[in-house]
């Protein structure tokens, strides 16, 4: 019969007990969740990351830890999605003309009048279709979680832009997008490509002579000193779309990712009034500014603009899906009117 040597017996029970320490240290380390971006904390897109760290920290205690690196601190443009399908960060809010890539659906939203006004985009972001399209880039391993409003798009120009024909060859810096490549081109005006942080001085300098840009963009990058008229067109839509790394995200616990849900829900809903109260405010101060004419558009004029640049939508209409933009064109009429319709 084989004896046990007891001081095995006492060493087995020590790297246990070692062990079982060290596995209940490691369940108590929070989940660390790093929020890159590339703005100014004082954006909407920068306040909606501190808001959410604060309401992670303040409703999960210890559970998960929200770091958010503002202003491009940690990774810039070119590299936060490398950054976060490699998993070195877990959540970022890029905007939405960056994704044509990834899903060519979502170049839906660069298409040129297709929304009416901010609530119609809402509306469409709410239903369905919209909600659905955060669900387009799960096969890159990418979880839209979220859209985060900058604002509507308004034209400025160095002349005055009432027709469509008026813009023809001015030079106009757009974002990476092919849509908006196309917008300008249809308007026999020349697109520039360019980053945003180089169009004041470009406008400065005659580099380019209009852009396209939400309000309050162009109220905080100064643009208004540099363009004599900027025509209040409601174009367009800058918006972000809150993304994780999917594996990341399906891989926490149930009861953690549904209550990071609530939380971005909450802080949701303060990003997009922020961002709507901040664009009528810059919109009064360049009013109150006096350095440019707002040229207000007719529905008449704004159906021309329309219907000017409606070959974009023909355009892209295959990679984008026809139902797609069908559901974003239904998105204009208000709920009581689409009931009324439907009578």
């Amino acid at each position: 019969m084989s004896l046990i040597n007891p001081k095995t017996v006492v060493g087995a029970i020590g790297v246990a007990i070692l062990m079982g320490g060290v596995a209940t240290a490691q369940a108590q380390d929070p989940i660390v969740i790093k929020f890159s971006h590339v703005v100014a904390e004082n954006t909407p897109k920068g306040q909606g990351a501190k808001m959410f760290a604060e309401e992670v920290k303040e409703k999960l205690g210890d559970r998960v830890k929200v770091e958010v690196y503002p202003n491009s601190s940690l990774y810039g443009d070119g590299k936060e999605m490398e950054a976060l399908l490699l998993g070195d960060v877990q959540m970022l809010a890029p905007s939405l003309a960056k994704f044509e890539q990834y899903s060519p659906s979502l170049q839906l939203y660069d298409l040129p009048f297709l929304f009416d006004d901010i609530d119609a985009v809402d509306r469409f972001q709410h239903s369905d279709a919209g909600q659905g399209l955060l669900d387009s880039m799960q096969d890159r391993n990418i979880q839209g979680l979220a859209y985060w409003h900058n604002g509507m798009k308004q034209l400025s120009a160095n002349k005055p832009l009432r027709e469509p024909k008026d813009a023809r060859g001015l030079k106009f810096r757009v974002q990476a997008s092919d849509v908006l490549d196309e917008q300008f081109k249809e308007l026999r005006a020349v697109p520039r490509k360019m980053s945003f942080g180089e169009v004041y001085q470009a406008l400065q300098t005659g580099v380019v002579n209009g852009q396209e840009n939400t309000w309050s963009n162009i109220y905080s990058q100064k643009m208004h000193e540099v363009q004599p008229y900027i025509t209040e067109s409601n174009h367009g839509i800058i918006d972000y779309m809150v993304i994780t790394n999917a594996d990341f995200w399906n891989g926490l616990p149930d009861d953690i990712r549904s209550q990071l849900e609530e939380i971005l829900a909450d802080v949701t809903q303060k990003v997009n009034q922020q961002a709507y109260d901040l664009n009528q405010q810059a919109k009064q101060s360049i009013i109150d500014a006096g350095t440019s004419e707002i040229i207000q558009l007719t529905p008449e004029e704004r159906e021309d603009w329309r219907e000017a640049v409606r070959p974009v939508w023909k355009k892209f209409q295959g990679d984008i899906g026809e139902d797609l933009i069908e559901a974003a064109q239904s998105a204009n009429q208000s709920d009581a009117t689409q009931s009324e319709t439907t009578q």
